[in-house]
């Protein structure tokens, strides 16, 4: 078997009110997935389903060790997720409005990286070839 990656796709989310981080990600990734399409794991690999598919996700935010990570892989529809955090993302000024929450008037941005993998055997489309 050899591991291949089969796309990565760039995410942001921003939570305006709540000062959630793990809303941010979760935006942030449902973004990055929203751009991408795996036809080709189906049209080219010829796969039925999306088996063999592993899915990395990279999000950068603040406070990061307050991000839900079971949360954020429940993001990913296909494969086997992974997630890791990073401090990063941004903070700014925003307004505090008492109808979507309290005591908040920061504004959180999470950034993720989602990259897919496909597992390929001998004889399967992009499995490489020995020499």
């Amino acid at each position: 078997m050899s591991r291949k990656r089969f796309i990565v796709e760039l995410g942001t989310g921003v939570d305006l009110h709540g000062m959630d981080v793990t809303k941010a990600a979760c935006r942030a990734v449902r973004d990055a997935i929203s751009r991408s399409c795996l036809c080709g794991v189906i049209e080219i690999l010829g796969r039925d389903r999306f088996q063999g598919l592993t899915v990395d996700v990279l999000v950068s935010c603040p406070s990061p060790e307050r991000v839900d990570i079971d949360a954020v892989k429940a993001e990913i529809p296909v494969g086997v997720p992974s997630v890791r955090v990073t401090p990063g993302g941004m903070q700014a000024a925003g307004i505090c409005v008492d109808a979507f929450a309290t005591a908040c008037d920061t504004i959180v941005v999470a950034n993720a990286a989602v990259t897919v993998w496909v597992e390929t055997a001998p004889g399967e489309p992009g499995f490489p070839e020995r020499h």
